[in-house]
Parts: C-alpha cells; sequence; structure tokens
C-alpha cells in the first residue's frame, strides 16, 4: 500500500467514526496554498476542522505526535480561509484523529480540542 493509499484508508475510516458519532461531514482534503484540512465536519455548537495521521503499528512518530506546531499552524491558517469563505456561527474546534493499521486491524483514537490558536497571529 502506497502512502497516498494509506492516507486515504485513514481518511476513510475516520469519516466513517464521525459518522456514525452523529457528525456531518461537510468538506473533506480541503486546500490552500501552504495548508489543507483532512475533514471538516459539524457536530452540536462546534465545526471541527480534523487532521488526520495514519501509522502502522510500532511507527517511531505517533499520529498524535506528527501534528507539531508548525502543522497546527498550517490547518489554523486553512481553517481561517475556509471560515471566511463559508462564515459559520459554530464555534471553531481543532481536533486530532490517529489511525493504526495492524494488518487487517484499523484503530481510530480521536482527540478532541486538540489544539487552539493561541499564539498564532496571523489568523486574524
Amino acid at each position: 500500500m502506497t502512502k497516498i493509499e494509506t492516507g486515504r484508508l485513514g481518511e476513510e475510516r475516520v469519516r466513517a467514526y464521525l459518522e456514525e458519532r452523529g457528525y456531518r461531514i461537510i468538506s473533506r482534503n480541503f486546500r490552500i496554498k501552504g495548508g489543507e484540512i483532512d475533514i471538516i465536519a459539524e457536530n452540536g455548537d462546534y465545526i471541527a476542522f480534523v487532521e488526520v495521521k495514519t501509522r502502522k503499528r510500532g511507527s517511531m512518530v505517533s499520529g498524535f505526535e506528527a501534528v507539531n506546531r508548525r502543522k497546527q499552524g498550517l490547518v489554523i491558517r486553512a481553517a481561517a480561509e475556509y471560515l471566511r469563505r463559508n462564515p459559520s456561527v459554530l464555534q471553531p474546534r481543532f481536533d486530532t484523529a490517529q489511525v493504526t493499521l495492524d494488518g487487517e486491524t484499523v484503530e481510530v483514537d480521536y482527540l478532541e480540542n486538540a489544539y487552539d490558536t493561541t499564539g498564532y497571529d496571523f489568523i486574524y
């Protein structure tokens, strides 16, 4: 399986995970120059900008660790542009999903409100 196929598998599993929990997917793979958001979903009072990281079991860096400060900034920048184009009354939230592959087994760990916009001055 290629890296792109692995990523798509992880994103598809997270999409299903979110829908099973009542989220409504409103966009996937939203891209701007210098940033991308894997999944954008609504749930209650929140619009969730979800970064998905897929890893094989035993990888040196976990999916959660891979969403470092730089990556967070890119997601936040893309989210700001998404909201500029698509205004929403919902509270933005930044979530991270870690998908672990182990043979035929796929495990999803989901962290709501994984990080916030503190310290990112280019948002406004």
